[in-house]
């Protein structure tokens, strides 16, 4: 006798996995670009539509890989190692801040959460970079982790807008 097994596939279901997939996906091509101003709105824009579309923890979960990614692949150099927690917490940070903040305004999640993100990597940045670094490199390393993250937040902000928009997913609540 064969069994025979039905495989019931919710749409709900695949349309959420095929999303987070997707999202997912992106945010571990996107680093290989080896540019941080395209890279890093292109990232948090993923970080603020999957918030939006799968949820805080989703978000959370796919905003741990970017920084692995760049850090392998070279664009986050490789004496900036310990910053990857801090990278990930900042994003962390990012996801459940603007998720509170969206439901009052959408622009005020974008603002605040992307200037929570700056300050928290600006000041852990300048901290450890620091101490394990000589002052010339020190220098130079935290420039990466100051201004253009909070210019990089901003940005994708306004891209995950657009695309939100375009997708008929924005719903400023």
């Amino acid at each position: 006798m064969n069994k025979v097994k039905e495989l019931v596939l919710n749409k709900n279901a695949f349309l959420f996995v095929s999303r987070f997939v997707f999202l997912v996906g992106l945010a571990t091509i996107v680093p290989l670009f080896h540019q941080q101003f395209i890279t890093g709105p292109i990232v948090n824009a993923v970080l603020f539509i999957s918030t939006i579309v799968l949820g805080v923890d989703f978000a959370i979960l796919i905003g741990l890989i970017p920084s692995v990614i760049a850090l392998g692949v070279g664009l986050l150099p490789a004496v900036l190692a310990p910053m990857v927690p801090f990278i990930m917490i900042s994003n962390t940070l990012l996801v459940v801040c603007f998720a509170y903040l969206r439901k009052k305004n959408y622009w005020l999640g974008i603002v605040v959460s992307s200037f929570l993100k700056f300050i928290f990597l600006f000041s852990t940045s300048s901290v450890v970079i620091n101490l394990i670094l000589k002052k010339e490199v020190a220098e130079q390393a935290s420039l990466m982790m100051s201004w253009p993250q909070l210019f990089t937040a901003l940005a994708g902000g306004i891209l995950a807008y657009l695309v939100l928009r375009v997708l008929g997913g924005f719903k400023n609540k």
